[in-house]
């Protein structure tokens, strides 16, 4: 599986990964501060970096995660996985690339993700997935834009680079 940095190409890709979520993220194919900020992740401005994995079978996006590189507190901003691509190992292999690229501990990278008690919690697996990758439940966040709740979830990274 190839994990690379996004493009300019690849915009409508995360558009084509945010409507199939919108139904637990809110709106953000036609809204333009989503597009803002892909276009500002994919530039890599201000401490922003945007990773994709190519489909290798035709057009599209597999996945593509937005992510904030400044340290020590490094975040998770935004992670899809293709409905037909979930389970295989795409968002493991997105969070791993970023952390190779630009994660240098000591630190924590953060993430917000469903509340325990959101109805996306279970069907999309995300507490899950971020828990097997070393990312323990903290505090309640703000609530996401459809009124789900949300919560942090945070990893410590060591003193090597990506080392948690």
């Amino acid at each position: 599986m190839t994990i690379r940095p996004a493009r300019a190409e690849d915009f409508p890709g995360f558009l084509g990964l945010a409507a199939q979520v919108e139904q637990w993220f809110g709106p953000m194919v036609e809204e333009p501060g989503f597009h803002d900020a892909v276009r500002e992740h994919i530039d890599g401005r201000d401490g922003h970096a945007a990773l994709v994995a190519p489909s290798a079978s035709g057009p599209g996006l597999l996945g593509g995660m937005l992510f904030g590189t400044r340290g020590p507190t490094y975040h998770v901003h935004w992670l899809v996985v293709s409905g037909r691509a979930r389970g295989t190992g795409v968002g493991r292999a997105l969070v791993e690339e970023a952390v190779r690229r630009h994660v240098r501990g000591p630190g924590e990278i953060e993430v917000v993700t469903f509340g325990p008690d959101h109805p996306g919690a279970d069907v999309s697996g995300a507490r899950v997935f971020y828990e097997r990758l070393g990312f323990t439940p903290a505090e309640a966040a703000a609530p996401g834009p459809e009124g789900g709740s949300r919560q942090v979830f945070r990893r410590t990274v060591g003193h090597r680079r990506g080392v948690g």
